[in-house]
């Protein structure tokens, strides 16, 4: 297995990719986009790679559905998987999308009725959800994303109007329009994320998947940041249900905040 470094912007380096093929290559595997900052990888690029080289090509899209457009010709790949709760559907199900003609092997044994790749009574509620999810989000995609977008420019916009020592993480134009992921100078995130939370705002400092995890974030690390650096970010994610007051509920309390917490580390 070959890792492939990303750049100060989370960016993987589709050349990179090339030069790691070797004979013995049989899968590519590379995130739409990333979970903490957001940015959107050279999918289109890499698949062409991969189908040069006769090599499948899977995406892990989870974070892109409802989001940006999925089109598995366009962007050439093998595989693609969703999760169901990402496009406000229910949790605990998502899809695996194979293009006809890869061959895979079976997830658990049994399962005739299955095609012998994956045994288990099927679930069909969560099949249904998903489907339905899918459904609404791919009608609202177009005027949803110009939407959210606004939001999330008048979010970042707003902070840095505001506020002094800030960096914004991740590709300032390849990235999800629901994504934003700052850092402040001397302001710790997880004592940031409490002060909101405690104002009725919710905010992470890293991906749920790395909940409990005290160190800081290894995709800020993985983009050349120091350990204070990555401990110093938080990440807003809007949706369906965010608002511009929303955004200028926050614009209310963070500066003060962010004076606070500042304040305070120079004791």
């Amino acid at each position: 297995m070959t890792y492939l470094p990303v750049d100060k912007y989370g960016l993987v380096d589709s050349k990179a990719v090339a030069k790691a093929i070797t004979p013995r290559t049989i899968l590519i595997s590379v995130m739409y986009a990333n979970n903490e900052v957001g940015t959107i990888e050279p999918i289109v690029e890499i698949g062409k790679i991969a189908k040069s080289k006769g090599v499948y090509f899977h995406t892990d899209a989870v974070q892109a559905a409802g989001h940006v457009p999925l089109n598995v010709d366009d962007l050439g790949v093998d595989l693609l998987s969703v999760s169901a709760h990402k496009l406000s559907g229910p949790k605990g199900v998502g899809a695996l999308y194979v293009r006809d003609g890869t061959k895979i092997t079976s997830f658990r044994h049994g399962g005739e009725q299955e095609h012998a790749l994956r045994a288990s009574t099927e679930n069909v509620t969560g099949i249904v959800g998903l489907g339905k999810a899918a459904e609404i989000a791919r009608g609202e995609l177009a005027a949803e994303y110009k939407r959210v977008v606004r939001l999330r420019d008048r979010l970042i916009k707003g902070i840095f109007d505001r506020i002094d020592g800030v960096r914004l993480n991740g590709h300032p134009k390849l990235r999800l329009p629901n994504n934003i992921n700052v850092s402040f100078d001397k302001v710790e995130g997880p004592a940031l994320a409490s002060h909101l939370d405690m104002a009725g705002v919710a905010v992470s400092t890293a991906s749920a998947c790395q909940a409990g995890h005290k160190g800081p974030s290894h995709v800020l690390m993985a983009m050349g940041y120091t350990k204070e650096e990555a401990r110093n970010s938080i990440r807003f994610s809007l949706g369906r249900e965010s608002t511009a007051g929303d955004i200028d509920y926050v614009m209310e309390l963070l500066p003060a905040i962010i004076k606070k917490l500042r304040k305070a580390s120079e004791r």
